[in-house]
């Protein structure tokens, strides 16, 4: 990205358009990262591969207030705009549209986008509304920015689903792009809300990644789901600072819920709460057992 040394922050829809029109120039592609800021390295992996794909970056900050529910932790979440910023400069990024909410959102807007299976499943059931949030504000960003590939985290797995499928649905013209889950060298899945957690849960959080380990393997040598999710649940039971909140094994496709032994790929979904903080983390497993 030869040109790209000023980063220009936008922080009106008007501005970070005209500044995608100009980066546009002699039919140069986008790439778009959306975040919700409080960046850190699982991030910079997202503009890594943006760059990659397209021949200018985009980011966004917009910590979105219609995915917190009424008892969520949108007035606590991370705010580190020019830390943020200084990151993204430094990693080549060529604009940034950091609008604050009475950008986005209209006074008087009455109109949501929600993938009505998926976003009422999982986190969504536990989150009512999370989803419906994170695919309107999607939405609203795509067709912001108008980019041609934006990329996402495998970490939050639903929520890529829930993208996929409402790009699939509303025929929406940008190519989604997975990247895996960038992890601590303890296997903790890099996360904003990490900085949250206290030392010692801090130290207690790797479980997710042990328990998740202990499935797949047993999956990956052909147990049942079932057997898999009782010893996630058993694991993290044993942690005295760790509250299971969901453990979930589904069709890694479709999010269909799984049962016996699994024929195809399956995607193991785990949240679990240490105090007030919800840490969320998946794992793809490839299995070679046959349904029961």
């Amino acid at each position: 990205m030869e040109d790209n040394a000023t980063m220009i922050v936008c922080p009106s829809k008007g501005d970070i358009r005209t500044a995608v029109n100009h980066l546009r120039g002699r039919g140069r592609t986008i790439g778009l990262v959306p975040t919700m800021g409080a960046l850190h390295e699982g991030h910079m992996a997202l503009v890594a591969r943006a760059a990659e794909l397209a021949d200018r970056v985009v980011a966004t900050i917009f910590v979105n207030p219609t995915q917190f529910g009424p008892n969520e932790d949108l007035s606590t979440y991370p705010r580190t705009l020019e830390r943020d910023l200084q990151m993204l400069r430094e990693a080549g990024v060529a604009a940034v549209f950091a609008p604050e909410p009475g950008e986005m959102y209209h006074t008087e807007a009455q109109t949501v986008v929600e993938t009505t299976g998926l976003s009422r499943v999982l986190m969504g059931r536990l989150r009512p509304g999370h989803f419906r949030g994170v695919a309107t504000v999607v939405t609203k960003l795509f067709n912001i920015v108008q980019p041609d590939i934006a990329v996402f985290g495998e970490k939050d797995y639903q929520q890529l689903a829930v993208i996929r499928t409402m790009v699939r649905d509303l025929d929406i013209p940008v190519r989604i792009e997975g990247v895996p889950t960038q992890r601590a060298p303890d296997g903790l899945a890099l996360s904003s809300r990490n900085a949250r957690l206290t030392e010692a849960q801090r130290a207690a959080a790797p479980v997710l990644s042990q328990a998740m380990a202990e499935a797949a393997e047993l999956l990956a040598e052909g147990e049942t789901a079932e057997i898999a999710r009782a010893r996630i649940a058993r694991l993290i039971a044993a942690e005295p600072l760790a509250q299971l909140r969901s453990a979930d094994i589904r069709d890694a496709a479709s999010l269909a819920p799984v049962r016996g032994r699994p024929a195809r790929p399956v995607v193991i979904l785990l949240a679990v709460r240490f105090g007030d903080v919800t840490l969320i983390d998946q794992r793809v497993v490839q299995t070679r057992g046959e349904p029961t």
